[in-house]
């Protein structure tokens, strides 16, 4: 697994990749566990498709993701891939979409043990009572990933 920068137009992003797929992504002010190195291809592959979906010109990811988790949180994870864009969808929901109605928090617990935000689009999950909730990032980067894939901004 390597670490490579990811410059965006929204500040400096790490990422890193095994052979089989992006494994993690830390936004502008988190640094990564170890130096960045020469970016892997699949680095250099996700600071394209970053960039044009910070920009509004892309609305999913095609790269290929190497997931380390527990069999629930990948579950999880998979299931806020299939949040549309621009769309979102509650803890109480998510834990339905996977087949634990009952168990919203341990969903909240998963959605924030993600290592790949964005491409995985934890961001999209709300609390019921409203507002924009936590985000590892910290809510202001939720909130302004919300309104990009909202209102285009």
């Amino acid at each position: 697994m390597g670490w490579g920068r990811v410059r965006t137009a929204w500040g400096e992003f790490y990422a890193a990749a095994s052979a089989r797929g992006i494994v993690a992504l830390r936004f502008p002010g988190e640094f990564p566990p170890e130096p960045a190195t020469s970016s892997p291809p699949l680095v250099d592959a996700l600071a394209r498709e970053l960039a044009e979906y910070l920009e509004g010109e892309r609305t999913s990811f095609d790269l290929p993701l190497d997931l380390v988790g527990t069999p629930f949180q990948r579950t999880v994870w998979m299931a806020l891939r299939e949040v549309p864009y621009g769309a979102t969808v509650t803890y109480g929901e998510l834990a339905r979409r996977v087949g634990r109605p009952g168990a919203a928090r341990a969903v909240g617990q998963a959605v924030g043990a993600n290592p790949i935000p964005i491409l995985i689009p934890c961001h999209r999950v709300v609390p019921r009572a409203g507002g924009v909730g936590g985000f590892g990032p910290g809510p202001d980067w939720k909130a302004r990933l919300l309104a990009l894939e909202c209102h285009g901004l």
